[in-house]
């Protein structure tokens, strides 16, 4: 990715994670009716990747299909870090301070964030999970990675338990509760095999270029949890895209 594509990059995170109505000039978009996934393309410019991109995500990840391979291993290095939460009009999104970070082949990218859908976005084999986590990352040029956690019913999930205790009352502004000290790692499920497949923001403007891991054991959530998430957002994952063509790889 070269300078000026790292800067739409970031710029298109900015964008698809801010607050919904941060920015009066950018229209609301949703995930249902007349600002739903279908109309994304058509609000603005700047959202026609989510129509015309070839590399588009979510996808069915056909496991059948997925060609094994002797692929690297994610090394996982998350700190615990002060707390610092936003409803930001899309989902629940946690920003993260710096110094945490995965290294795929040598290459690390820095944690900025983590959110969450209900159900998961990525299906396997036609299935969707309860919810997904997605932990966003990029790395020094700007390139992005998303860690993708399956979250699927059973037992309650410690730091989901503690972030749905601090969710902010009003939706667009951050919270920061200094008191409250996170891990990234709490999330993650004990095993780290993965499919992976290049793919795109799943929210607009949709930008290319993104690079996805998709862990194969989920990390469980509660009912309750789950409940509790769905009283803000019942349904927030984008349909399915089509692979036009791209290969996802599966690690041993």
């Amino acid at each position: 990715m070269n300078r000026t594509h790292a800067c739409l990059a970031l710029a298109a995170v900015s964008l698809a994670l801010a607050p919904a109505f941060a920015d009066e000039h950018h229209p609301h978009w949703s995930y249902s009716g007349a600002t739903g996934p279908t109309h994304w393309a058509g609000m603005e410019k700047e959202f026609e990747a989510c129509g015309i991109g070839k590399a588009q995500s979510p996808i069915d990840i056909r496991t059948a299909a997925a060609r094994v391979a002797d692929l690297p291993e994610i090394v996982f290095e998350y700190k615990p870090v002060p707390l610092k939460i936003i409803d930001n009009g899309h989902t629940i999104q946690v920003d993260y301070a710096p110094g945490s970070f995965i290294s795929v082949n040598g290459v690390r990218y820095e944690l900025v964030q983590f959110h969450f859908h209900k159900p998961s976005e990525e299906k396997l084999d036609g299935k969707a999970f309860d919810m997904v986590a997605h932990l966003v990352h990029k790395d020094a040029s700007g390139k992005l990675a998303v860690i993708a956690v399956p979250l699927k019913k059973g037992a309650a999930n410690k730091l989901v338990a503690t972030l749905w205790k601090n969710l902010p009352h009003e939706k667009g502004h951050e919270v920061a509760v200094e008191s409250v000290t996170i891990d990234a790692a709490d999330l993650l499920p004990a095993k780290h095999a993965y499919y992976t497949f290049d793919g795109s923001l799943t929210t607009p403007p949709c930008s290319e270029g993104v690079r996805w891991f998709v862990l194969k054991t989920p990390a469980t959530v509660s009912p309750a949890e789950i409940a509790a998430f769905g009283k803000h957002y019942p349904m927030n994952a984008r349909p399915v895209q089509p692979l036009n063509g791209r290969e996802v790889l599966s690690s041993k």
